[in-house]
C-alpha cells in the first residue's frame, strides 16, 4: 500500500492551487515516498552506490556554493537541497532492501505502484481524448493540446515517462510471475496505446528502447520478450487506428495532430535546438565555474541572445548540457561521470544476479535508463514524482547481491528518516498556503499588501510574494527585496517589464536600457504596450544625443551605453547589503 501510495497518488492528482501547477504533487511525492522509506526502515550503511551518492553530494555541494557565496535565494536552495538529500535518503534505503531476502517482494510492491499509476494514467488520456467534457480539472485535468493526452501531469511527455515505466512494470511483474500473460498483454497495449494518444516523440523513442531490451534480453523468458519486441509494432497499429477514427470523426488526434500542427516544415522558435544553441554559447562564456546552480534562466534571459526562443525556458531540456551551463565543465564532468559509472556499475550487478533477483534489478535498470534518454530531450528529475522513483530504482539495481540476500530487522534509523520526510512535506505543504492566499483569499481579512508581505516571509516560496510585489502596483511591498530574489525563479514578460522600470526609477539606467532589449528579444505580445512610446518617439542615435534632444525618449526605446554582465543585475545597490537582499 505505501508503495501504491508513492507511485501513484503523485501523478494522478490534478487538483493543484496557484501559483503553482504541480507543488501540492510535489509534496505529495516527498511524502508518500517518505512514508514508503519508513515502511521499507532500512539499516546500516553500504557502499554499493557510492557513485550515485558522490553525484548527488556534488550536486548538494554545487548549490551550498550557488547559495553562498553566490546570490541564489535561500528559498531555491532550500528546494533543491530537500530533493537531493529525499533522493539520496531513497536510494539509501533501496540499496539496503534489495540485500534483503524479501528484496524481490519489495520491488514487487513497487512494480505494482508503478503499474496502477500508469493505467490509471491511460483512463485519463481516454478521457481527454475521447471525452474531453469528462475532465472537470479537479479529477482529471484539462488538456490543453486539441486532440492529444497530457494526463493528470498536463505534459505529454511526462505522462509518457510514467506510461513507459509502466510497462517496465509489467514486463518485471510478468517475469516474477506475480502478473499472468494475458493481463500483462493486456496491460501494455493500453498503455501503448496511451502514449500514442500524447503524440510525443520522447515516448515513441522510448518504445524502440523496451524493443531493444526484448531483444537482449536473453535470459528473459519468451512471453516477455515478444511482449517487448512488439511494442513498436502496437504503436503502429495504435497510430493507424486513430488515423482511421480521425478520417471518421473529421478530427485529428494522437500522433496525427501532431503532424498536422507541425506540418508546415517550419522550426519553431522555441525548438530545443534554438534553446541547445544558446546553452552552448552560455558554456563557452563560462566554462569553468558556470553560472551557478539554478541560475540558467536568470542567466539566459539577461544575455543577448538576438535569434533566441520567445518562450522563457527556466532549463536547457538536456540534463548533461544543464549541469555544464550551471556548474561548469569540470564539475559537470565530474558529476555524469559519477552517474555513468553507476548505470555500469548498477548493469554488472544485474548480470551478476540470479533468478528472481535478476529479472526485478533489470526491470530497475531499465527505468533509469528509460528516465535517462527522456532527461537527454526534457527534464524530469527535476520534479519529485521522477527523482524519487528514479533513486528508489537506481538504488535497488545497484544494491542487487548475487546470492539469496540476508535476514534484516526493521531499523530506527530509517524509520526516523522516513518520518523527516513526511514531517518536511507537511510543513513545506503548510507553508505554501501562504502563497496561495495572495492568490485566492478566501475569507482572510487581510488586504492584497498584507499577503503579499506575508508571503515575502515564507521560508521556502518567498520568491512567489516576491514575483507579486514586484509586479502588482502600490502593492506597499518591499521591491528592493522583491526584485533581488524574485528573478532566480523564473522571468517572464511582467517581471522584466516591472524590473527595468524598478532599475530605471533607482538611478541604474544603463542596466534599465539593456534589460529592455532582451524583453525585445522574446518578441512577445505582452510587451507591445511596454514599447509603444518608441513606435512614436525618434530615437536618437545614441542616450548622450538624447540628453540634447528636447524631449527625449523613454528608456526603453534607447540603445544601452555599455554591455551588461547578468551577475552586474544580482548586485545590490549601493548602501544596500547584500545579506537583507538575500
Amino acid at each position: 500500500m505505501a508503495a501504491c501510495w508513492a507511485c501513484a497518488l503523485p501523478p494522478l492528482l490534478a487538483y493543484n492551487l496557484s501559483p503553482s501547477p504541480t507543488l501540492i504533487n510535489q509534496c505529495l511525492a516527498f511524502g508518500t515516498w517518505g512514508a514508503f522509506v519508513l515502511t521499507l526502515a532500512p539499516g546500516g550503511l553500504s557502499g554499493k552506490a557510492w557513485s550515485l551518492h558522490a553525484a548527488l553530494l556534488a550536486l548538494v555541494a554545487a548549490v551550498l556554493w550557488s547559495w553562498w557565496p553566490g546570490q541564489l535565494p535561500a528559498p531555491l536552495a532550500l528546494s533543491a537541497l530537500a530533493l537531493l538529500l529525499g533522493a539520496m535518503l531513497v536510494a539509501w534505503a533501496a540499496t539496503e532492501v534489495a540485500r534483503r531476502r524479501d528484496a524481490v517482494d519489495a520491488f514487487a510492491a513497487f512494480a505494482w505502484g508503478m503499474l496502477l499509476a500508469g493505467l490509471l494514467s491511460t483512463v485519463v488520456a481516454l478521457v481527454q481524448v475521447f471525452a474531453p467534457g469528462w475532465a472537470d480539472g479537479t479529477f482529471i485535468a484539462h488538456s490543453g493540446l486539441v486532440g492529444r493526452a497530457v494526463g493528470n501531469l498536463r505534459q505529454p511527455n511526462h505522462l509518457c515517462s510514467l506510461l513507459l515505466w509502466a510497462v517496465i512494470a509489467a514486463a518485471g511483474l510478468l517475469e516474477l510471475r506475480r502478473l499472468p500473460v494475458s493481463m500483462a498483454v493486456a496491460a501494455v497495449v493500453a498503455l501503448v496505446f496511451a502514449v500514442e494518444l500524447s503524440a510525443s516523440r520522447t515516448g515513441a523513442a522510448g518504445l524502440l528502447l523496451l524493443a531493444l531490451w526484448g531483444g537482449f534480453g536473453k535470459r528473459m523468458s519468451r512471453p516477455a520478450r515478444w511482449l517487448l519486441l512488439a511494442t513498436p509494432l502496437i504503436y503502429a497499429m495504435s497510430y493507424g487506428a486513430m488515423w482511421g477514427w480521425g478520417e471518421y470523426t473529421q478530427h485529428a488526434v494522437g500522433a496525427e495532430a501532431r503532424i498536422s500542427h507541425e506540418g508546415t516544415g517550419i522550426e519553431s522558435p522555441n525548438s530545443r535546438s534554438r534553446i541547445w544553441g544558446n546553452a552552448l554559447a552560455m558554456v563557452a562564456h563560462q566554462p569553468w565555474t558556470g553560472v551557478g546552480f539554478g541560475e540558467f534562466n536568470l542567466a539566459w534571459s539577461l544575455e543577448a541572445f538576438p535569434q533566441r526562443p520567445t518562450a522563457f525556458f527556466d532549463h536547457t531540456h538536456n540534463l548533461p548540457l544543464q549541469l555544464a551551463v550551471e556548474l561548469g565543465l569540470p564539475l559537470s564532468t565530474l558529476v555524469m561521470g559519477l552517474l555513468a559509472a553507476a548505470l555500469v556499475i548498477a548493469w554488472r550487478r544485474c548480470r551478476q544476479a540470479a533468478g528472481e533477483r535478476h529479472a526485478a534489478a533489470s526491470a530497475a535498470w531499465m527505468m533509469v535508463l528509460m528516465i535517462g534518454l527522456h532527461s537527454l530531450v526534457e527534464y524530469p528529475l527535476w520534479y519529485a514524482y521522477f527523482l524519487l522513483p528514479a533513486a528508489f530504482a537506481w538504488g535497488f539495481s545497484l544494491g542487487i547481491p548475487a546470492d539469496e540476500g540476508v535476514v534484516a530487522k526493521p531499523a530506527a534509523a530509517g524509520m526516523l528518516a522516513g518520518a523527516v520526510m513526511v514531517s518536511c512535506a507537511g510543513l513545506a505543504l503548510v507553508d505554501y498556503m501562504s502563497v496561495v492566499a495572495i492568490y485566492a483569499p478566501g475569507d482572510t481579512p487581510m488586504s492584497l499588501s498584507e499577503r503579499i508581505a506575508r508571503g515575502q516571509r515564507s521560508p521556502l516560496f518567498s520568491y512567489q510574494g516576491d514575483y507579486a510585489a514586484a509586479t502588482t502596483p502600490n502593492a506597499d511591498a518591499d521591491t528592493a527585496l522583491a526584485f533581488a530574489r524574485a528573478p532566480h525563479f523564473l522571468m517572464d514578460t511582467r517581471l522584466m517589464v516591472a524590473w527595468a522600470r524598478h532599475l530605471a526609477d533607482t538611478g541604474r539606467l544603463d542596466q534599465a536600457r539593456w534589460l529592455a532589449q532582451r524583453i525585445r528579444e522574446f518578441r512577445n505580445p505582452d510587451a507591445d504596450e511596454f514599447f509603444a512610446p518608441c513606435k512614436v518617439a525618434t530615437v536618437p542615435a545614441s542616450p548622450t544625443a538624447a540628453a540634447t534632444a528636447d524631449a527625449a525618449p523613454p528608456f526603453q526605446c534607447q540603445q544601452p551605453v555599455t554591455a551588461h554582465d547578468w551577475r552586474e543585475f544580482t548586485v545590490p545597490p549601493a548602501g544596500q547589503p547584500a545579506a537583507v537582499l538575500r
